[in-house]
C-alpha cells in the first residue's frame, strides 16, 4: 500500500512535533467544534490501554469520539502522529524531582527508575512505540532532562554519562516491558498473577526437556525468597537496580583513584 506521503513526493516527516501546524488544529475553519488535539490524545490513551496496539485504528478512534474518521484528519495527518502524541502523553505520567532538589541522586534515580518501570507496566503498548519515534515531546524531554541532571551529580566524567543512563534505564525498559507482557497474559486468563504462575510451573516442569532448568529456575527463586509473584518481580528489581547503583558508584571510585 503506497502512503500518502510518497504518492505526493514528499518525505516523511520524522516527528510530530517538528510539524509547524497550529497545535489545535488544521488552519482554516471547518473542523467539529467539539475536538481538539488534547480530545484525541486523551481517548488514544484510553484506547490503546483498553485495546492495544494490534488492534487500534483511526476508524476505532473516530467511533471512540462518535465522529467522522475524517474529522479526526483535521489534527493529525497519520495514524503515527496520534501513536507519537499518546507516547508523549504517556511520559507525563513521571513525577519527576526538581532540579534543586538537594536530594541524594542514588534516590532520585531509583526513584525515577521506578516510576518509568511503572509507566511501562501501565501502558503496555508502551514500549514498541519508545524507539520507533525520536521521543522529542515535551513531556519525554523532561524526562530526559532530568535523568541527565541526576546523572550528572553521581560523579561519573561526561563522556560516561550515557552509558550509565543507558545501563539503568534499558534494564528497566527490558524488566517493563516483560512485565508488562506476563500482566497481560494472566489477564486473559481470567486468573491471578500467582495462579497462573503455579499453573505454569506445575506443568512445565512435568516436560522433560524443560525440568531440569526449570527446576533449577524454580530452587534459585525459593531461595531469593518471596511468596507472591509481586514480592518476586519487586525484590528481583529492586536488587537488580541495586547492583547497577552500586556499578557506577565503583566507576565513580575508579576514576577518582586514577586523579
Amino acid at each position: 500500500m503506497v502512503r500518502a506521503d510518497q504518492r505526493s513526493g514528499k518525505t516523511p516527516r520524522p516527528s510530530v512535533w517538528l510539524d509547524d501546524r497550529e497545535r489545535g488544529g488544521r488552519r482554516g475553519g471547518g473542523q467539529p467544534s467539539h475536538l481538539d488535539r488534547d480530545r484525541i490524545t486523551e481517548a488514544t490513551v484510553r484506547l490503546l490501554d483498553a485495546e492495544g496496539l494490534e488492534k487500534f485504528s483511526m476508524r476505532r478512534l473516530a467511533a471512540e469520539l462518535d465522529v467522522t474518521a475524517m474529522s479526526v484528519y483535521w489534527y493529525v495527518d497519520t495514524k503515527d502522529d496520534l501513536l507519537e502524541l499518546a507516547l508523549d502523553r504517556a511520559f507525563g505520567e513521571l513525577a519527576l524531582p526538581e532540579a534543586d532538589s538537594g536530594a541524594d541522586w542514588r534516590d532520585e534515580l531509583r526513584a525515577l527508575a521506578r516510576a518509568y518501570r511503572a509507566l511501562l507496566v501501565r501502558h503496555s503498548w508502551l514500549p514498541a512505540l519508545v524507539g520507533r519515534f525520536l521521543n522529542i515531546g515535551p513531556q519525554a524531554l523532561r524526562f530526559s532532562g532530568a535523568v541527565q541532571r541526576v546523572l550528572g551529580r553521581t560523579g561519573l566524567p561526561e563522556h560516561e554519562v550515557t552509558g550509565a543512563i543507558a545501563a539503568v534505564f534499558q534494564f528497566v525498559y527490558g524488566h517493563g516491558t516483560v512485565e508488562g507482557h506476563f500482566r497481560d497474559r494472566v489477564a486473559s486468563t481470567g486468573l491471578t498473577a500467582d495462579e497462573y504462575h503455579h499453573r505454569a510451573m506445575t506443568e512445565v516442569l512435568r516436560h522433560p526437556d524443560a525440568s531440569d532448568v526449570i527446576g533449577r529456575s524454580a530452587r534459585i527463586m525459593e531461595a531469593r525468597g518471596g511468596d507472591t509473584v509481586e514480592e518476586m518481580l519487586e525484590r528481583d528489581f529492586t536488587f537488580a537496580l541495586d547492583l547497577l547503583v552500586a556499578g557506577i558508584e565503583a566507576m565513580v571510585a575508579r576514576g577518582r583513584g586514577r586523579g
